[in-house]
């Protein structure tokens, strides 16, 4: 088969399986939980081990595909960051109150570590628990010594009200001393509300009630509105500050007994008075992580429960929580889920417009624990190619502008270095792609194809190891938004071992490639402009790819503006054909028709 006719057949195959790809744009997220040490860090340890402990996680969880973390800063009113509100983490340096030393800030440490690797950091804030019965001595500085008045015990948890204005205030203090201090992506919540049982709280907040029950009548009914006054004003106060920071939460996954049908377990609406469908309908949130942590079928049926959130979601973005930490022995004690329950969950997400992508609990699942080999899966089944997280429609649109000066250093044998300056204005993020082409590439095409991201990263800098191949490799960046929109594209550099060995940038010989009239029937004059001298061939080719004529073959023609003419005759029946000119390194393609 002819070159052009492979290219042809390879093109539409590609279309074809682009319907079944991976998609671009996917939040692939994980839990990096810190309270009780579960995934990081080793309280205890020397903070240059704890920093080398979570690079390599990032790595895995990089290398796995994982493109978001959602990071516990605050597990019991205290602060895994510099806080002048809130003490040091037990779980941190195993003292309360007192800070690593040397001292750095793991919560500056990790938004760079992960932004370096093209991820988001999304910090992860429990609201309410004040301690969840520990044993160690708590500091000084603690709200349990500070505001005694704010609190209330059930079982061995003491809890911040959620039914005092006060505490309400404190807690949107604590989380926008965060948004204003550090660069974070968004702001996370996970599902503990009102206490689960056996501690479910009965009437420790009566008094609350009787104070400050806004004129509420049902005690039940005035607690999950507790939670909906935090939830906005928490939204209120990011979007005041900065709308491009995200604000979701990861609401337990049963709404409510028998809701779907058939679904039987412990709810979030009546237990623990979290109303997730107020928060949509509020437009609170921007995202939610339902934690969907059981398998298909039973009475808490995953097929089940994800449809229904499908249905719920009201234009906001929907992630699923996928409960890994139940397929490995040592993060779970019971039945383990099969090998192919999480890909199969995976699978089922993709199958729904309105998921847009999985959260994983926990990371270490991921980076450390075997969990039905879920490393492997993912590396090389769901998460082959790097993906951008998913745009919001609701949230800035802003082209963000492009980086500029793409270079390269390529040592003829095996790497290759891209480098490009950040725009004047904005940067952080980039898309780097790369694909082979016997052609120079059209970026937005190029672009729409997952299968071209190459990588996302913070950085201005790259390291590929190409292999052979019979066409040349194509480099382009592009600036990506807080909000995953994409700038323009840088011009495109390309390594071609065929010719020179060399990598160089695509060359812009020809200005234009035009034919008129067209359609044509008895001839048509085919023109190109040369910006400056090459040698030129210029060939027509059938739909089949057969060349059917050759105009101009190899012939060094000088800078300007040149025309063939090409007869129709006896030879050309009617149909579509194909202009092709090969300038050394540069190929530009025509469609023409010719009707009788």
């Amino acid at each position: 088969m002819h070159r052009l006719a492979a290219s042809l057949l390879i093109g539409l195959l590609q279309l074809a399986a682009v319907a079944h790809a991976q998609p671009k744009h996917e939040f692939r997220g994980a839990w990096i939980a810190t309270v009780l040490n579960l995934d990081w860090p080793n309280r205890n340890d020397h903070p240059h081990t704890q920093q080398q402990d979570l690079l390599y996680m990032l790595d895995r969880l990089q290398a796995a595909g994982i493109n978001a973390v959602f990071f516990q800063v605050r597990s019991e009113a205290d602060a895994m960051y510099a806080s002048s509100l809130e003490p040091w983490s037990y779980w941190l340096t195993g003292s309360q109150g007192t800070p690593p030393d040397p001292l750095y800030d793991p919560l500056a440490f990790a938004i760079e570590a992960a932004h370096k690797r093209g991820m988001e950091l999304h910090a992860w804030f429990n609201p309410y628990r004040a301690n969840r019965g520990s044993s160690y001595p708590t500091d000084t500085s603690h709200v349990i010594h500070r505001h005694s008045d704010w609190l209330y015990q059930s079982g061995p948890l003491t809890l911040l009200d959620p039914g005092q204005a006060a505490v309400r205030d404190y807690i949107v203090e604590v989380i926008m001393d965060v948004a204003h201090r550090y660069d974070v992506d968004g702001i996370h919540f996970d599902d503990y509300f009102y206490p689960y049982p056996p501690n479910q709280i009965t009437n420790q907040d009566a008094y609350t009630f009787s104070t400050e029950s806004r004129g509420f009548t049902d005690i039940k009914d005035w607690r999950r509105d507790n939670v909906n006054l935090l939830i906005a004003q928490i939204a209120d106060s990011l979007r005041a500050y900065d709308p491009s920071i995200k604000w979701g939460i990861s609401p337990f996954g049963i709404y409510r007994n028998n809701v779907p049908e058939g679904i039987v377990g412990l709810d979030a609406y009546d237990v623990i008075f979290a109303d997730p469908l107020a928060w949509l309908q509020e437009g609170s949130v921007d995202y939610l992580v339902p934690q969907l942590y059981w398998p298909f079928g039973g009475n808490q049926d995953y097929n089940k429960l994800a449809r229904w959130w499908v249905e719920q979601i009201s234009g906001r973005h929907l992630y699923i929580g996928h409960g890994l930490y139940r397929a490995d022995p040592n993060t779970f004690a019971g039945t383990l889920f099969s090998a192919d329950e999480i890909p199969d969950q995976i699978h089922f997400n993709r199958g729904y417009l309105d998921i847009l992508g999985s959260v994983f609990f926990r990371s270490k699942n991921i980076t450390h624990y075997y969990s039905q080999d879920i490393f492997e899966r993912l590396r090389t089944e769901f998460y082959q190619h790097p993906a951008l997280t998913p745009s919001m429609p609701y949230k800035d649109q802003t082209i963000p502008e492009a980086p500029a000066n793409l270079t390269y250093d390529w040592t003829g044998d095996t790497e290759v270095t891209l480098r490009w300056s950040p725009p004047a204005v904005g940067g952080g993020r980039y898309a780097v792609y790369r694909l082979r082409s016997p052609m120079p590439p059209d970026v937005d095409d190029a672009s729409e194809d997952a299968r071209n991201l190459w990588a996302v990263t913070g950085d201005t800098m790259l390291v590929d190891y190409p292999g052979e191949a019979p066409d040349p490799y194509y480099y382009f960046v592009r600036t990506v938004s807080r909000n995953a929109i994409e700038s323009a594209a840088t011009t495109p550099v390309f390594l071609d071992g065929r010719a020179t060995g060399a990598f160089q940038e695509v060359p812009r010989v020809a200005a234009h490639l035009v034919n008129y009239p067209n359609p044509f029937t008895e001839e048509t004059r085919i023109e190109f402009m040369l910006a400056h001298s090459a040698p030129v061939t210029l060939r027509i080719f059938n739909t089949l790819g057969a060349e059917v004529q050759t105009l101009v073959q190899n012939r060094r023609l000088s800078a300007g503006v040149h025309a063939y003419y090409l007869e129709g005759g006896s030879r050309l029946s009617s149909g579509v054909y194909y202009v092709v000119l090969d300038l050394g390194f540069e190929r530009l393609v025509r469609p023409i028709v010719r009707v009788r």
